[in-house]
């Protein structure tokens, strides 16, 4: 299988595009490779489904900025399992598809059906919630127990929306389906457009005696205390889709999904990039110098580091495999260490006269950079002095 273009390359856009422009470039790709337009062409067929895929992603909020974030995995249902991945809503995708085959009349094997319109005007919102971690909690997975309040099934009717022993009768100007269909004249001839019923509203069905707990929504608000189970590895400002955790449907619809952003804490000495953690360590002059068994913290406990003779302020160890565990599974990140070498600020009378016997015995050969260095300004001096008339 070919791997799937870039979404904002398929549509012909940059990732900074207004939902107008990226509109705009959907409605243009669509009316040029749409399969009425190009009959027998399956190079246009797939263009015209990839744009349409393009566009399912890219106009609806929550997909997009989980697409900015993960690419295709982050939209893939087949990417499975509890993890950080699909999603709510088409946005403005269904809008936008029917208008673009109303100009075709409809045509090209494409249905936008009665039940399908229902189903969808029956589906309950989805809910947006924030959570907060700590750096740890983040790091090695957490279950929290939350309270949300959303509409679900009403207990007095059922989710029916009826009065108890009464029953919502068939609208009789749509006849169950929800739509109505209207014929309209276009530069391509008489089309058959889909319209959303007005007499029920697109619910099929008109209610004489609605339930006086839930006033005919068939939904009432209640609070609810659910489990969340964080997996290891999560990081600031990502997002956790819980299926069917939303709000009910009206007319006993189906459920929204709840997207759980996490805000994490930053740690007092742990920096963390990705999957990867940064922290300074000072250390002496003389273990710099004569080198040292260094106990070091890790996210998993402390470690003995060795630190070599001759080691240099700002150098860098990297540990592997001691970072954070991968969100996705894919193994862990590493863990870097920088040395900071320490000078004393402050000296007693002993210590300076110590380091004025070193600094005796040790002479330049000591500090091969510095006599290097002053070489180089002895011999950039001489080149550029002045030269006396001879």
């Amino acid at each position: 299988m070919s791997e799937k273009r870039d979404y904002y390359e398929v549509l012909g856009v940059g990732k900074t595009a207004s939902a107008d422009e990226i509109k705009k470039a959907y409605r243009k790709k669509a009316m040029e490779f749409h399969p009425d337009k190009n009959p027998g062409d399956k190079a246009a067929e797939e263009k015209f489904k990839e744009a349409n895929e393009a566009y399912e992603v890219l106009s609806d909020a929550d997909k997009k900025t989980r697409y900015d974030q993960y690419g295709h995995a982050g939209v893939d249902p087949s990417a499975g399992g509890g993890g950080f991945s699909g999603g709510g809503g088409f946005g403005g995708f269904e809008d936008i598809f029917g208008d673009i085959f109303s100009a075709f009349g409809g045509g090209g094997g494409f249905s936008s059906g009665s039940s399908r319109g229902r189903s969808r005007s029956n589906r309950g919102s989805d809910m947006k919630i924030s959570i907060n971690l700590t750096f740890r909690e983040a790091v090695f997975g957490v279950e929290k127990k939350i309270k949300i309040k959303r509409n679900e099934s009403c207990s007095t009717c059922g989710g029916t929306g009826a009065e108890k022993g009464s029953t919502a009768k068939t609208c009789d100007q749509c006849g169950g389906s929800g739509q109505v269909y209207v014929r309209q004249q276009t530069p391509f001839g008489t089309v058959q457009q889909v319209q959303t019923c007005d007499k029920c509203h697109g619910e099929g069905k008109i209610i004489d005696k609605p339930c006086a707990t839930c006033h005919g929504k068939g939904v009432e608000l209640k609070e609810r205390t659910i489990n969340i189970k964080i997996p290891a590895g999560v990081d600031d400002g990502q997002m956790l889709p819980l299926r069917g955790e939303g709000n009910a449907g009206p007319n006993n619809g189906s459920k929204g999904d709840l997207y759980v952003y996490m805000n994490v804490k930053e740690d007092l000495l742990f920096k963390r990039n990705g999957d990867d953690v940064y922290y300074e360590v000072p250390i002496t002059y003389a273990q710099a110098a004569m080198g040292d068994g260094l106990v070091v913290p890790t996210i998993d406990g402390r470690i003995k580091l060795k630190i070599p003779e001759g080691t240099q302020n700002g150098k860098v160890f990297r540990l592997k495999g001691k970072g954070i565990p991968n969100v996705n599974g894919r193994g862990r990140g590493d863990l870097f260490i920088t040395i900071k070498v320490e000078v004393p600020r402050k000296l007693n009378r002993e210590q300076r006269h110590a380091l004025e016997e070193f600094a005796k015995v040790t002479g330049v050969d000591a500090h091969p950079e510095g006599k290097r260095f002053w070489s180089r300004v002895e011999t950039e001096e001489k080149e550029n002095s002045p030269k006396k008339d001879a």
